[in-house]
């Protein structure tokens, strides 16, 4: 499994490779590119050649995940067997256009439609998306939805021939991971770590980020963002539990490609 976070600012594109599929979180399209961050046609035309684009995870509505022009390029070009997204709308002008756009790849059933939440935590395995991985579905849960951020999907990523694995995590907050804790519990363990919310400390405690027990955090934020992100109390949270704790706002701005595989988990700069 490699795992490619792109540095696109103050957002989240995210793209996983298996030895022949490959499948995408988020949609971010940075609108005023410069020579800092990067360029998302670029970065996709490196590494999907010769991968096969399963499908497409949108974790929540706002404009920093659910992205138009990142969305078009993802559909026009790549045309992914499926989209899935939250079993919840926020009613935004970008959320309505992104979802006229699925719609029209998704009339002719070539594309599907995956709108998930949790009505039962046995029904949270998800086998049919690809060959090479399968996903465990976390959040959002039926019950459970007070806010887009809480509505985020938490999905664990797991590739068949390795067992190496990628938790995502969205922009869901603590309130929310805490009843994520209570049912789940040590089924969180991966691999690898999507921090939640771009590194805010309002998505990260102690308690659950030691569930996860990851080797490597990954923390997409935008380079000198209004936020602040991410946070220094939550990147020591992470690094008092992972070996390693990457982010895409580091010095000028960095993407990051990291390797998951037999071996163990490394990560490099991504050019």
């Amino acid at each position: 499994m490699e795992i490619f976070t792109l540095n696109v600012g103050q957002g989240q594109f995210v793209v996983v490779t298996g030895q022949k599929e490959a499948f995408i979180v988020d949609s971010y399209f940075p609108m005023n590119p410069d020579k800092d961050v990067q360029h998302v046609i670029g970065a996709l035309a490196k590494i999907l050649p010769g991968k096969d684009l399963k499908g497409l995870i949108v974790t929540g509505f706002d404009a920093d995940h659910f992205n138009e022009v990142g969305l078009k390029i993802i559909l026009n070009k790549y045309r992914p067997d499926w989209v899935m997204y939250p079993t919840y709308f926020k009613n935004t002008a970008t959320a309505d256009t992104c979802f006229a756009l699925i719609d029209g790849h998704t009339k002719d059933g070539k594309c599907q439609r995956r709108s998930v939440a949790l009505t039962a935590n046995t029904h949270r395995y998800f086998n049919d998306l690809a060959n090479e991985f399968y996903f465990e579905l976390f959040s959002p849960h039926a019950n459970d939805r007070t806010s887009s951020n809480n509505c985020s999907i938490v999905c664990k990523v797991v590739e068949v021939s390795t067992k190496r694995s990628y938790l995502i995590t969205g922009d869901t907050e603590n309130s929310r991971w805490k009843n994520i804790v209570t049912e789940f519990g040590g089924n969180l363990a991966a691999d690898v770590l999507a921090a939640a919310h771009h590194g805010s400390n309002n998505g990260c405690s102690l308690d659950w980020v030691k569930l996860v027990r990851p080797d490597t955090v990954l923390i997409s934020a935008g380079v000198n963002n209004k936020y602040g992100h991410p946070d220094a109390a939550a990147v020591a949270v992470y690094r008092s539990v992972a070996k390693n704790v990457f982010q895409t706002n580091a010095k000028t701005g960095i993407s990051i490609r990291t390797v998951a595989n037999t071996a163990g988990v490394e990560s490099y700069v991504f050019t």
